[in-house]
């Protein structure tokens, strides 16, 4: 009840800058679950002890020791951005690293994409499509995944 009545008497800067403390301290947490339940599936998949994962835009599997990266679909920063006028820091740290918005990708893919929006930054351009080996539908479904779980029904 008192933690509810803070949240409803704060008010909220809509102007306030970008700040990732909150959002990397709940990444690193999302990630270690993560780690854990690949270790389980690698297991489970042929007895060794590496991760096992699937890249959230080329379908292709990922083990332990491959170059690939922990992924926001959605930009952190655009997440921020979008509700920096009414959430809290610790709120929106929440909302960024919901499972459906966090996978796993080649490394490569992840430094092109970087903090760009996934639409502009590669579904809309061929060429990177082609030398990423995206698998289009597979990226919309994860896309729309994570739209929902962070915007919900807006």
């Amino acid at each position: 009840m008192e933690k509810e009545k803070l949240i409803k008497d704060i008010t909220f800067n809509p102007n306030r800058p970008y700040c990732r403390t909150e959002i990397d301290e709940a990444f690193t947490k999302r990630k270690a679950r993560m780690h854990q339940e690949a270790l389980k599936r690698g297991r489970a998949y042929d007895g060794q002890n590496l991760a096992l994962y699937q890249d959230c835009y080329t379908g292709k599997t990922l083990r332990g020791g491959d170059r690939y990266d922990y992924e926001h679909i959605l930009s952190a920063e655009a997440v921020f951005d979008y509700y920096k006028a009414t959430h809290t820091n610790e709120q929106i740290a929440v909302i960024v690293n919901h499972p459906d918005n966090v996978g796993t990708t080649l490394r490569t893919i992840n430094q092109y994409k970087g903090k760009y929006d996934l639409v502009a930054r590669i579904l809309d351009n061929p060429a990177k499509m082609a030398e990423f080996d995206i698998d289009a539908a597979l990226t919309k479904r994860n896309l729309q995944k994570a739209q929902q779980a962070v915007f919900g029904n807006k």
